[in-house]
């Protein structure tokens, strides 16, 4: 080996100290910094895992305002219908008042009408029977008794009712 220009035994040696020297390093550095890779590597995930589970849960609370606006709204809109259709309940109740009161109005009146009609045809009739009395007292020149005056009356009121 000599011939090759290599000593035997600094190849051994150098073959140990490298092999202690890769040991060392395995052991020294190539653990140690495999266990920090690893950890890393784990916050890594981690965060990443933290990560997906914030925009789930951002997605989350989004969809959950998203609906919660709808069911604003919805409520709203159902406010909104409540309160047009009380309008017009109260509308509808108030014509119908007013159409009643209106109706008992034009029943009142002609109720009245008919008793001042029915108070001057009474009024008439006692004006023509008191000026037929007068008539017949004339035409036959003496005072009728009250049984005179009522078959009287009631004989001339039966003549005017007919004609």
């Amino acid at each position: 080996m000599d011939a090759l220009g290599l000593n035997l035994a600094g190849l051994i040696t150098h073959f140990i100290s490298f092999g202690i020297l890769f040991a060392l390093l395995v052991f020294l550095l190539y653990k140690p910094l495999g266990r920090v890779l690893e950890e890393r590597r784990k916050r890594i995930e981690e965060g990443l895992s933290a990560s997906e589970r914030a925009q789930e849960a951002a997605e989350e609370a989004r969809a959950e305002a998203l609906a919660e606006i709808q069911q604003g709204r919805e409520e709203a809109q159902r406010l909104v219908a409540q309160a047009q259709e009380l309008a017009q309940r109260i509308e509808s109740d108030a014509r119908d008042n007013a159409s009643v009161q209106a109706d008992q109005l034009i029943e009142r009146a002609r109720s009245e009408i008919e008793q001042e009609r029915d108070q001057a045809v009474q009024q008439l009739r006692n004006e023509f029977a008191g000026m037929a009395i007068a008539a017949a007292e004339r035409v036959i020149g003496q005072s009728l008794d009250a049984d005179d005056h009522q078959r009287l009356i009631a004989d001339v009121l039966a003549d005017s009712s007919q004609n």
